[in-house]
Parts: structure tokens; C-alpha cells; sequence
């Protein structure tokens, strides 16, 4: 049986929401490598690293959960081995989701987390598919290794991440990437897919902008919610159906 790297002292070093936020605004993040056009100011490996301090405040701020999830979630927090703290990345998409799964909420950068409990840790992002522990001590690549995203015949790092887990550390559930009625591969294909006309470069940087454009639509909360709504059912169905 492997050892998970998530043990009470581990979880225990995740970042509180606001101290996230602080974080991903400082020189220290800043300093980092970053590519794509929601953390850098342009597609390019390299590119300076933006400040989305800002945003990450304004998208908790709007993001509301539904009646009927959060009567979901009283139910699934009230059961004798329900969820109650939660290991979390990309807080981008769905902190104030996640932690209103649990009595108490944090985060993790690529670096890493949250919790219900909360937690929230920091990585250096790893451009190889497979993050190596060895290349980046303390950059919470364990964390990665363990929750690596494996489809299609291969495996990567991927965000975003929630794995639920009991009071005492027993995993319930871990939902990675996006929920399915977001057909991410299909639309970013259409996006990044030359127009008449384009060349590499100016096919690149439109589909860079449409991307970004989508993450500020209404379509970006839409699918946070449908993951919302998967992940309470995947939990409600591994306490009810699967086991505890």
C-alpha cells in the first residue's frame, strides 16, 4: 500500500484563502515562470508572471452555490464519515465551492492544496509532464505525483485538483480538471486552430485571447457549478452506494 504524502502535519502547512491571495501577489510569485494567458502577459514559456490577486478576490466574491447545494453539502458534512477537509489547487475556479464543503477551508499554489480542515500550499510549476521531487525540493511535487491526471494513454500534472477526505485522513474522493459537459479539448482545438489567413503566431495569440475572453464569460461559472454538482454526487454516491 503507498504512502500518501497528505498526512495531518503536511496539511497542516496549506495556506488560509487570504494568505493565498497575498501570496499570489507577491515579488515571491511574481519571480516565478509562468505561461498562458491567464498567469502570464502573454502564451510564451517565460513570460512575466501577472498579478491575479485581484481576480481571485473578485471571483470568490461572486460565486454563489445553489439552495439545493448547499442543502447537499449539510447533508454529506452531517454524516458520521462525511467530508471535512479537502486538498485542493487552483482556487481560481472554486474556493469558495470547495471550502463550503467543509467547516474549514485552504489552498495550495503548484507548490499545492486546501482543506475542510483547510490547506493551502505552494508549488513551482513543473513545464515536464511528470514533476520531478528531486528537481525542486519543497515545491510540493509529491503532491502532484500523487494526483497526476491519467487519461487518453498518458499522465500529467493538472489543475484543478480536490481530493475530499474524512476527519482522520481517509481519502472519499478526487475530482480532477473540469466537469464533462465542458468539452475543454474540442473547444481549445477550435480556438487554437488556424483561420484563413493566419499565420502561427497570429493564430496563437487569438486563441490565447479567446481563451482568456471565456474564462471571463458566464460559461466559466456555468461549468464550475456543473463540477460542483459532480463532485457532491460523487461523494453522495461513496457514502451511500461505494462504502465508507
Amino acid at each position: 500500500m503507498t504512502t500518501s504524502a497528505v498526512t495531518p502535519a503536511r496539511f497542516a502547512k496549506g495556506m488560509t484563502f487570504d494568505e493565498y491571495v497575498t501570496y499570489a501577489g507577491s515579488a515571491e510569485n511574481l519571480a516565478r515562470e509562468a505561461w498562458g494567458g491567464y498567469f502570464a502577459d502573454s502564451g510564451s514559456f517565460g513570460a512575466p508572471r501577472k498579478d491575479n490577486s485581484a481576480t481571485l478576490r473578485e471571483r470568490y466574491a461572486r460565486t454563489r452555490l445553489a439552495d439545493y447545494q448547499r442543502a447537499a453539502i449539510t447533508w454529506l458534512a452531517a454524516q458520521p464519515h462525511g467530508p471535512a477537509r479537502v486538498l485542493w489547487s487552483s482556487p481560481r475556479t472554486g474556493r469558495r465551492i470547495v471550502a463550503a464543503t467543509c467547516p474549514s477551508s485552504r489552498a495550495w499554489p503548484r507548490r499545492a492544496g486546501s482543506s475542510c480542515a483547510s490547506s493551502t500550499a505552494t508549488a513551482t510549476r513543473s513545464w515536464g509532464r511528470r514533476p520531478d521531487p528531486a528537481n525542486a525540493p519543497g515545491a510540493n511535487h509529491d503532491l502532484m505525483l500523487e494526483f497526476m491526471n491519467a487519461k487518453n494513454g498518458g499522465e500529467w500534472a493538472s489543475v484543478p485538483v480536490a481530493v475530499f477526505y474524512t476527519k482522520d485522513f481517509r481519502e472519499l474522493h478526487r475530482y480532477i480538471e473540469y466537469p464533462a459537459i465542458y468539452h475543454k479539448d474540442r473547444i481549445r482545438g477550435h480556438q487554437q486552430a488556424a483561420r484563413p489567413g493566419e499565420g502561427e503566431a497570429d493564430a496563437s495569440a487569438r486563441g490565447t485571447r479567446e481563451f482568456v475572453a471565456m474564462q471571463a464569460s458566464p460559461f466559466f461559472d456555468l461549468w464550475a457549478s456543473a463540477a460542483v454538482d459532480e463532485i457532491l454526487s460523487a461523494l453522495h454516491e461513496r457514502l451511500t452506494v461505494s462504502g465508507r
